[in-house]
């Protein structure tokens, strides 16, 4: 791959979500990820809810190699769900960026002040 995203020949997710935004214009029939997306939040929701489930598996019973897949399957499908609900990976990682500052702790706290 030639993506300028690409980090000596590894895979970034800003370059995963460039990858899947361009997936997502093809047609359904030539595109797992456009087929996804067409038929809706829900069901990349729940896909992406079967893959956290799989990966928690993989992890609790020690498998290596499977938590390494699972994760990846967890990180694409994360990707194809926040574009399905219209949420970009720059808003997420911007979140992110905001609670650095702070302990986990106190971020969590902050939380629960403004639901």
């Amino acid at each position: 791959m030639t993506d300028a995203k690409m980090t000596q020949d590894r895979l970034t997710l800003e370059a995963l979500d460039q990858r899947i935004a361009e997936r997502a214009n093809m047609p359904p029939e030539l595109s797992y990820t456009s087929s996804l997306l067409e038929v809706g939040v829900e069901r990349c929701a729940k896909k992406f809810g079967e893959e956290a489930a799989e990966l928690l598996i993989a992890a609790v019973t020690k498998d290596q190699r499977g938590t390494v897949a699972e994760a990846a399957d967890v990180l694409f499908h994360l990707l194809v769900l926040l574009r399905s609900a219209d949420v970009t990976l720059e808003a997420v990682m911007d979140e992110l960026g905001k609670r650095t500052g702070q302990s986990g702790h106190e971020e969590k706290a902050s939380r629960k002040k403004h639901k």
